[in-house]
């Protein structure tokens, strides 16, 4: 890559106005690029927020101390699943965070070669 595609990529992609914040960190998880993985982390998550619902009402349906055992482990056991979903989740927009500053420091580096080159 050259300076010119760098620089290009940091001030299209990369802005410096789009690094602070929550609130930008969600922008680019909900960005084009990233649908597929919002999708599927939205999917699974109702899902398994769903079956544990229907867990913890059927805990308290049933009579059997087996069976609420059952229903009790299952509901910990798909809220556990939900927490792995939504570490997944923040490991992707750090991932972005993470790709954007790794750019900044490719053009900071390609800058400070430039001047070497030059003196």
């Amino acid at each position: 890559m050259d300076n010119e595609q760098i620089k290009k990529i940091v001030e299209d992609v990369y802005d410096d106005s789009m690094n602070e914040g929550f609130a930008s960190m969600l922008g680019d998880f909900y960005n084009k690029k990233t649908a597929s993985v919002a999708i599927f982390i939205w999917f699974w998550g109702l899902v398994f927020i769903a079956i544990a619902i229907y867990c913890g009402v059927q805990f308290f349906k049933t009579e059997s101390s087996q069976y609420q055992t059952m229903y009790a482990a299952l509901f910990i056991t798909f809220m556990m699943f939900l927490s792995i979903i939504k570490i997944f989740a923040w490991q992707m927009i750090h991932r972005n965070n993470l790709k954007r500053e790794i750019k900044k420091l490719e053009l900071r580096i390609a800058e400070l070669t430039e001047i070497i080159k030059n003196k």
